[in-house]
């Protein structure tokens, strides 16, 4: 596995510095890399190019290869909380909760 500092890009060198401004955690700052590098594989380029509809399907996804709901839920969180000012980079994940539905008749 990679560490957080291999190849590491101007977006990436970014991230790891607003983190560290934060004051994240060292397993905080090692999750949100890892949450970010999935959705760079699987959108095979950079992640500040995602449109919505893709991180929707990112989503998708993560729940159809049978992601557990800890590691979904770490990974959208990951990405979600992933809006460092200036980074050149906002994730602003869709909801894809089901639609509430009514049981009244």
């Amino acid at each position: 596995m990679d560490t957080i500092t291999s190849a590491v890009t101007p977006l990436r060198q970014r991230m790891l510095e607003d983190m560290r401004m934060r004051k994240f955690e060292p397993r905080t700052q090692e999750a949100y890399v890892r949450a970010v590098r999935k959705l760079a594989a699987y959108l095979h380029r950079p992640p500040d190019t995602a449109t919505v509809d893709e991180l929707r399907d990112f989503q998708l996804h993560l729940v159809d290869s049978g992601t557990s709901p800890v590691t979904l839920n770490a990974t959208l969180g990951a990405l979600e909380s992933s809006r460092f000012s200036g980074a050149g980079w906002v994730f602003r994940l869709p909801s894809i909760a089901p639609a509430d539905v009514s049981m009244s008749h």
